[in-house]
């Protein structure tokens, strides 16, 4: 019922593309750290860059877990589930790494996401795939999609770069995890494109 693919070609690509949400999953070396497991949404935040990489944007208004377990291991489980159509789950297992607003390749990265970009990306989240496999999702529950939430990009929408910033160093879990990681560069590095 499973299958390994070599690559993200079309139909995997277009699949991929076409969800409208998509999962996380990490977790720290330690044994007795915290997993972490996020939902992921807002069209146009994640991008299949090629047939062995994958982008999507990290924003604010969350801790900044997945961000502290690339950064100690590069550890990452992406997957997709199909709620509506055809049955299926394609999960990617990869090397993740954060790229930061004051990386050289920021401004190459953050174009590929159009529109989708916000005020509140702190983060683009780099995927290298080393194991692609889909399978059946015949449990997973046929669910009807009604549209995408604009809250988020609102609330910080309202914010200038610099309320954003002030916002990343007065939450908790931003600067360290839950376990005392690095995440997130504080103070948080400015927009520059």
């Amino acid at each position: 019922m499973g299958k390994l693919h070599d690559r993200i070609d079309g139909r995997l690509r277009k699949f991929i593309e076409e969800q409208p949400v998509f999962f996380t999953a990490t977790a720290p070396l330690a044994g007795d750290g915290h997993l972490n497991l996020s939902p992921k949404g807002r069209a146009g935040t994640l991008v299949v860059i090629d047939e062995e990489r994958l982008a999507y944007l990290d924003f604010g208004g969350s801790g900044a877990e997945t961000i502290a377990h690339v950064r100690e291991n590069g550890r990452i489980t992406l997957m997709w589930c199909a709620f509506s159509g055809p049955p299926n789950i394609v999960r990617i297992h990869g090397d993740g790494e954060a790229v930061f607003r004051d990386d050289p390749r920021w401004a190459e990265l953050i174009a590929l996401f159009g529109e989708a970009d916000g005020p509140a990306a702190r983060a683009i989240i780099l995927v290298h795939a080393r194991r692609i496999a889909d399978v059946c999702g015949y449990a997973v529950p046929l669910m009807e999609y009604q549209g995408e939430r604009t809250l988020h990009a609102e609330y910080f929408g309202r914010k200038t770069d610099e309320e954003f910033a002030a916002y990343c160093e007065k939450k908790d879990f931003i600067g360290t995890s839950v376990d005392g990681l690095p995440a997130l560069p504080l103070p948080l590095p400015p927009r520059t494109v």
